[in-house]
């Protein structure tokens, strides 16, 4: 009898070997198959079993989690949700993330390993740590005055702060609400199919994601060519610039809007955003240098991150004089992002250098305890600081006499540089209407924003469109925002 109590005891032991074999077999062999398995739901029921970390502007959280008492138990609420649409994107349990929802999530979540004090337990348990908060460099009031300025009309904002190159204002118009993303009801796949079909494109980020040819606020990046080149040295001495200007190697004539730019010198060509001037200014600078004028400000680079990708800016180094002609006054391929604009404006307000961009102030646990800290990265000397400060007085002239006499305030020294910007076959599209700028309060010892604005406006006519007309009362009221006045 003790023989087969010996067998059955060894063959219950064998069970048990391949049990535990399979077991850790499927658990640990094969555990990232299963949690992949579309038919696991698991993991999406414990992602969403306890409330999202938030998305903070001045120091309030814009997002939220609703308690639904479902399967799939929090939802994403988001206060304010169009104005803050471009920055914090949405977190769908039917469609995923975007935006700082998107490269935040893993802290949002509570899955980053930043958040586990007890990574192997937390390994072996599965189980998930409250998600942490996302601090952002947002500045409320110049992110609600943009928006308020947009007023609903197709177009963007961005505002940098020059001397860190913290992002103060994001915004993007027309806007949508993110909460109507949230859940995974029929309602939602509603939303999701009217907004992707509506032609407005409200979900487009128009502030980073939506490239335009710049117009004649590209004519600070052909400055900034010019001067550190030695083309121009003096910005009162009148120049060999005629109007009509025929492009080089074509019978093509090139006009301005105005009178007065035949031979203009660069300081009036400037203010009132002489075409002729410009174009021929950046055919004598030369393709080499214009482009590694325009590059050192940012154009085409494919790296920028600000934590989410940016859309390149454009300028085409494989041109003729002609094309680069009118790329020199942000025509034929030129484009750019109005962030990418806003850096350009925020260079010339920090003495020529230019801090890349950044829209996390910090990472916290929930309940502040800090986990990481500013995004700030080092700036780089994209110009000499004298051709800086020559083209600092160039965009103070342009708000005080010239064409951008809308953007100014009492008090404060305002820079700026209007731009209209042709598009569409034969330029026969709806001008977009730029403006970039600059605001130094009169007891700040730097210039405290910097400011894009590009409206495209469809409804309005033609010749009401202008950069200091529509795009430049925009952007005094972010300035003044930021500036507290």
């Amino acid at each position: 009898m003790a023989r087969y109590i010996r067998h059955a005891r060894a063959f219950c032991a064998l069970l048990l070997a391949a049990l535990l074999a399979n077991a850790a077999r499927v658990q640990v062999v094969r555990s990232h198959e299963y949690d992949g398995n579309p038919a696991n739901r698991r993991a999406t029921i414990a992602r969403y079993q306890q409330p999202r970390g938030n998305i903070l502007v001045d120091g309030r959280p814009v997002t939220g989690s609703v308690d639904t008492g479902e399967q799939l138990r929090y939802e994403r609420s988001y206060a304010h949700g169009p104005l803050y649409a471009p920055v914090t994107g949405f977190a769908s349990q039917r469609y995923g993330t975007t935006f700082l929802e998107h490269t935040e999530d893993g802290l949002l979540s509570g899955t980053d390993p930043l958040l586990r004090p007890l990574p192997l337990w937390s390994d072996v348990s599965r189980a998930r740590g409250r998600g942490g908060d996302v601090v952002t460099t947002l500045n409320r009031r110049a992110q609600e005055a943009a928006y308020r300025g947009l007023a609903g009309r197709k177009g963007a904002v961005a505002a940098v702060e020059p001397a860190t190159g913290r992002i103060l204002a994001l915004v993007t118009s027309p806007s949508y609400d993110p909460s109507e993303l949230s859940g995974n009801s029929e309602a939602v796949v509603s939303a999701w199919d009217r907004l992707n079909h509506d032609p407005e494109k409200p979900m487009l980020n128009r502030a980073v994601r939506q490239t335009y040819p710049p117009g004649s606020t590209f004519k600070v990046v052909t400055a900034a060519a010019a001067l550190d080149a030695g083309v121009v040295t003096d910005l009162d001495e009148r120049t060999d610039s005629p109007d009509p200007y025929r492009l080089p190697g074509t019978t093509t004539r090139l006009t301005n809007e105005g009178d007065g730019c035949a031979d203009a010198s660069v300081r009036d060509a400037f203010e009132w955003s002489c075409n002729t001037v410009f174009a021929k200014l950046g055919v004598d600078v030369g393709v080499r240098d214009m482009v590694a004028t325009a590059q050192a400000f940012g154009f085409n680079d494919t790296e920028v991150r600000i934590p989410f990708s940016v859309a390149p800016s454009t300028f085409d180094p494989h041109v003729d004089r002609a094309q680069l002609a009118l790329s020199s006054i942000g025509q034929y391929n030129t484009r750019a992002t109005p962030l990418q604009m806003a850096m350009v404006a925020a260079a010339v307000a920090d003495g020529g250098v230019l801090r890349p961009p950044y829209l996390v102030e910090r990472t916290t646990r929930h309940g502040g305890a800090l986990l990481s800290g500013s995004g700030a990265r080092p700036g780089r000397q994209v110009m000499r600081p004298a051709t800086a400060a020559r083209l600092a007085e160039l965009m103070a002239g342009v708000v005080q006499e010239g064409t951008g006499t809308n953007a100014a305030l009492p008090g404060v020294l305002v820079g700026g540089k209007t731009g209209t910007a042709q598009h569409g076959v034969g330029n026969t599209g709806v001008p977009y209407a730029w403006f970039v700028s600059w605001a130094q309060s009169e007891d700040a010892p730097e210039p405290e924003v910097a400011v894009a604005v590009v409206v495209e406006d469809a409804a309005a006519d033609r010749g009401e469109i202008s950069g200091g007309g529509t795009a430049a009362p925009i952007a005094k009221e972010v300035m003044r925002a930021v500036l507290g006045g």
